[in-house]
Order: C-alpha cells, then sequence, then structure tokens
C-alpha cells in the first residue's frame, strides 16, 4: 500500500492564504496599502523574511503591487487585463495543443452564442470585412490566416464581455503561434478557403438574425472541421 507523503506547510504560505482570505472577505479593499514588512511580521508573528516571500508570492500573482518609496498596495481587478500569456504556445506539445483546441470550441461556441443577443449594429462591420478579406485571399495562407482570426475575434468583442474577449484573444493568439511548425497555413490554401468563407459567413449570418441556437451549430461545425484537417498534423 503507498502513502502520500504529508507536506508541511512553510510559514509564507500560511501567510499567504491568510492575505488572500482578508482580500476575499473584504478586510483588504483594492487600493488599500498594508501595513509595513515589520508591522505585518508583528501582526502575523512571523519572521519578516515570511512576510517578504508572502509579498512576492501575491504579487506575481498580481494581486499587490509595490511601489517604490510609498509601500504595498492591493491591486484593483481589471478584467481588460485578464489572458493568458502568449509564451505559453512555446512549451506546448502536441498533446497540449489537442486541448487547446477543445478549450478553444467550449469557448467559441459559447461566444458566438452570446454575440448573437449582445451585438450592436456596429459590431457586424468588423466581421464583414473580415469576410471580404476572407473572400479576396485566393490562397495566401497569411492573408486568409489573418482574416479568419479577425472574424474570429469580431465574434469575442461583439459579446460585450471584456474578459471573455481576452480569453478568446489569448486562446486564438497562442493556438496559431503553437501550431506555426504544423502546416496550419494549408488550411489556408486557395482549395480550402472557399469552404471556410462559406462556414464563416453562415456564423455571420445566424448572428446577424440573432439565431443563437443555430449559430452555436454553426461554429462548432466549422470548428470540429477544422479540428479534422489539422489533426494530421498533430497527431
Amino acid at each position: 500500500m503507498e502513502f502520500k507523503q504529508i507536506r508541511t506547510r512553510k510559514i509564507y504560505e500560511e501567510v499567504t492564504d491568510s492575505i488572500l482570505e482578508m482580500i476575499k472577505t473584504g478586510q483588504f479593499k483594492a487600493g488599500d496599502k498594508l501595513d509595513s514588512v515589520e508591522q505585518l511580521a508583528k501582526n502575523f508573528n512571523v519572521g519578516r523574511s515570511a512576510i517578504r516571500e508572502a509579498l512576492s508570492g501575491l504579487r506575481a500573482m498580481g494581486l499587490v503591487e509595490m511601489r517604490q518609496g510609498e509601500g504595498t498596495y492591493i491591486t484593483t481587478f481589471d478584467a481588460t487585463t485578464f489572458s493568458l500569456p502568449l509564451s505559453s504556445a512555446l512549451l506546448m506539445k502536441r498533446e497540449d495543443i489537442k486541448e487547446l483546441s477543445e478549450v478553444r470550441k467550449i469557448l467559441e461556441v459559447g461566444a458566438v452564442a452570446s454575440a448573437s443577443i449582445n451585438y450592436e449594429a456596429e459590431d457586424l462591420l468588423p466581421m464583414e470585412e473580415a469576410l471580404q478579406a476572407m473572400k479576396e485571399a485566393k490562397g495566401q495562407g497569411e492573408i486568409g490566416e489573418k482574416a479568419d482570426l479577425d472574424f474570429h475575434l469580431a465574434i469575442a468583442h461583439a459579446t460585450h464581455n471584456k474578459m471573455l474577449i481576452n480569453l478568446m484573444t489569448s486562446v486564438s493568439e497562442i493556438m496559431v503561434e503553437s501550431m506555426k511548425e504544423t502546416r496550419l497555413l494549408l488550411l489556408y490554401s486557395q482549395e480550402m478557403m472557399g469552404s471556410l468563407y462559406e462556414e464563416h459567413q453562415l456564423i455571420y449570418e445566424s448572428i446577424k438574425a440573432r439565431r443563437n441556437e443555430e449559430a452555436q451549430k454553426n461554429m462548432l461545425t466549422h470548428l470540429i472541421g477544422v479540428e479534422k484537417v489539422l489533426s494530421k498534423y498533430i497527431d
């Protein structure tokens, strides 16, 4: 029988959890200035090194900021900065790309439904421009790739959900970057562009007509088709 080893928690981890709990419960609010390291050490009855390590971890999480000569402050959550680092793409393995593709389906099928409900008239123009660019790409891979990305990001913007917009942007960019070594641009060959354009046109028409269920179905069909093409190069 194999037993899991019990790990002794470090003091700075306990301090980190305590401060996190105080943020969650509202004892610390955005913009609040924390006590000095020396005072926090007294408050928690720990050494100053434990406080410094805890604050360093909280800063890495984006929960506090250290202002030179002023002190340490609780940060304000900003949905416009909610994203994934593009550098993640550099570390991705083939199985990671498959999982990312699954994430993209979950996000985009939901996003297209939201866009169908929440879009405003001006949100349709970027979609129309991307469709036109896609139509005119005529097998020019890089142009087709950009038009495709622009179309999907235009859908995200039409949701008017800042967090979703940033997540969609991150996932799309990481997907493109992580697949540079596969033959992604084959998707945008002259042969493929015709069907891709038609699929995107159907998605657009569903959004414009505010038929959210139809838009979801068209988006899922499109993404599954793309996944099948790309799977030849990532399996």
